[in-house]
This record gives C-alpha cells, structure tokens and sequence, in this order.
C-alpha cells in the first residue's frame, strides 16, 4: 500500500505522542503496541494499570516503551481539572465538578492534549461520535478562523484495476449534516488544508453536486456554487471547481466537454459533498463497490489532532488513525 506508506513513513520521521482514550480495549492496546514498535508514534494508554497490563499480558504484548496513564491516580489528575475548571467555570462547572470529569479517561485525555503533554488524542472505539466530538470541543477547542468542525475520509485507489492510482480526499463523511454555503466553504478550506498534509499533490478540489457548470437550476445546485464562490474566495491559490458533476470532477474527457475553461481539467483530487446524505454514502460505494481503502473519519478545524474511531474499529483501523493523527500533529 504505497500511500499508506508514505503517510506512515511521515510519521516516523516525526514521531510524536498520541494519547488513546480507550486504553484498556484490547484493540487499542495491540494499535498502540504495534505503533509504538514501528517507531510511529509514542503511546499514551489511559485506563486502569491492572486492567492494561492484564489484557496484554493475555494477548503476548510487551508495554515496557508505552507510557499507562490512570486518571484516579495519576500525578496530572489536580493540574488538569484545574485546566478544566480554568475552560469551563463560565459554564457554570465548579471545581468538584472538574475534578469528577477530569477522571473520565476521554477528558482526561483530551487536556493532556490541551497541556501540551500530549501531540493528539484518539477515541471513539468506546466512546460515541458524539462524545468524542463534544470532548474535543469543549476542551481542545475550535481553530481561529474556524467556526466549526467538519471531518473527512482519505480514500486511497491501489488496487490492480484502479487508474489512476491516487490518494484523495472526501468531505464531509461523518459530521456536518447539511451544511449551508459557508459551511461547505469552510469545509472545503479545512480540507485542502488537510490534503496538503496526506497527498503529495497540491490539492485540486471539486465541490460536488447534481449540476455541473450552470447546466441546472435548483436550490441546492445554488448552495453549491455559492460555497465555490466564497471558497475561491477564501484560498485563491488553489484550484477549485464548481458545481461539478462527479464525472467531470474525475475523468479529464467528460471534463472537457462539460465544463468550459476547466481550473482542475477532471483531476480533481479533494471532493467536497453537497451534504453529509451525499459524503458518506459516497466513500462507502467508493469502499465497498470500487475496493478504495477507507481511512477516517478524520476530524479538522480543531486547535489541534483529536479523532473518532468507530465502534466496529479493528486494530488496523487504529494502527493508521495513530499514524494519521501523528502527522495531523506536525503542523
């Protein structure tokens, strides 16, 4: 898997400290473990010792190099409620509070990233979606000159019968319903940003829709070309294309004859999907039907690194979020 390669090799060249959230998963202990072997990334596993060691002891996994947080006794434990207490007491959390939620393995977690003692974080083999989002925002916090948080897959085409073979990216998969034009402008910044990080191209982004180039007349054709317009607007250096037909967005023939003065010419490399209807039933067709390898959801637009997984999750799926995540926090 070239691509992967790649990433993974990026990863070691910068090898950072991740923390994982669920460290008493066995999935998670045998990501961590193989992470950590392979010069990846430093693991931080939070959870109970006993509980760890056992677990890896079960499976014939050596911890020596990787670093068990337990939050109840942990020395850091008075220092990050504080932290929390610092974010959070204009919402009304008292310092009792603080200390009570410091103690939850996700939070716990999460400020270590905000304490700078970690490089990113990871949950989500345990935790909801919706946990771990409102974990990383009510600590780790929104990017400046972001107003939200959005998410996206990096798809790599490697198989035999792929042409061309490429990593791209798709936006959004996992998060923003229905974004409205400046959303889906947003969205589509966050993610060249994230592309110039994962593909060694510079990113060329197709905002997706039913319509290419003027051909219909809908509100929801209209939401797209509004959002390529403020895009355009917002990162001038990139080339953007919209409202674009996926055919036109891939396939440098049907591009030339729908689309006139084309910036991408069917080379499109970032998709960016009208909605989330559309964003996640289109990287699992790609997945499923079209063999493409599915890494993510990967969220962006935060202050720093700190991803979901799925619940259904194996330990390869956290192998590469580790080394996702490791390279998200480079920057």
């Amino acid at each position: 898997m070239q691509f992967l390669d790649s990433i993974l090799q990026k990863a070691r060249d910068h090898r950072q400290t991740i923390v994982l959230a669920e460290g008493e998963d066995p999935r998670v202990i045998a990501a961590a473990q193989r992470a950590q072997a392979d010069g990846i990334a430093n693991c931080v596993l939070i959870g109970k010792t006993d509980i760890i060691q056992q677990r890896a002891d079960e499976s014939g996994f050596c911890l020596t190099d990787i670093r068990i947080e337990e939050p109840s006794g942990s020395q850091y434990h008075q220092r990050y409620s504080h932290e929390l207490w610092q974010l959070r007491k204009h919402r009304g959390v008292t310092r009792k509070q603080a200390e009570t939620q410091a103690l939850d393995p996700l939070c716990f977690a999460d400020l270590m990233l905000h304490a700078n003692d970690a490089d990113g974080s990871i949950g989500g083999a345990v935790y909801t979606t919706g946990d771990r989002v409102r974990s990383a925002l009510k600590i780790v916090g929104v990017k400046p000159g972001y107003n939200s948080v959005s998410s996206f897959m990096l798809m790599l085409f490697e198989a035999a019968h792929h042409e061309p073979k490429q990593a791209m990216i798709f936006a959004d998969c996992g998060l923003q319903v229905d974004p409205d034009a400046a959303q889906l402008a947003e969205i589509a910044v966050a993610t060249a940003s994230s592309a110039r990080q994962f593909i060694d191209d510079e990113p060329r982004v197709a905002m997706l829709s039913f319509s290419t180039d003027g051909r219909a007349s809908h509100p929801l054709v209209q939401k797209v070309r509004e959002a390529t317009e403020q895009a355009r607007r917002m990162m001038p250096d990139v080339a953007v294309e919209g409202e674009v037909q996926l055919d036109a967005a891939i396939v440098p023939e049907i591009a030339a004859r729908k689309i006139s003065d084309s910036q991408i010419e069917g080379r499109a490399n970032v998709l960016i999907f009208p909605d989330l209807n559309a964003g996640n039933i289109g990287y699992k067709l790609a997945q499923r039907f079209g063999g493409a390898i599915a890494i993510g959801p990967i969220l962006q637009g935060l202050k720093r690194p700190a991803n979901d997984l799925s619940r259904g999750c194996n330990t390869d799926d956290v192998y590469n979020l580790i080394a996702l995540t490791a390279v998200q926090s480079r920057d």
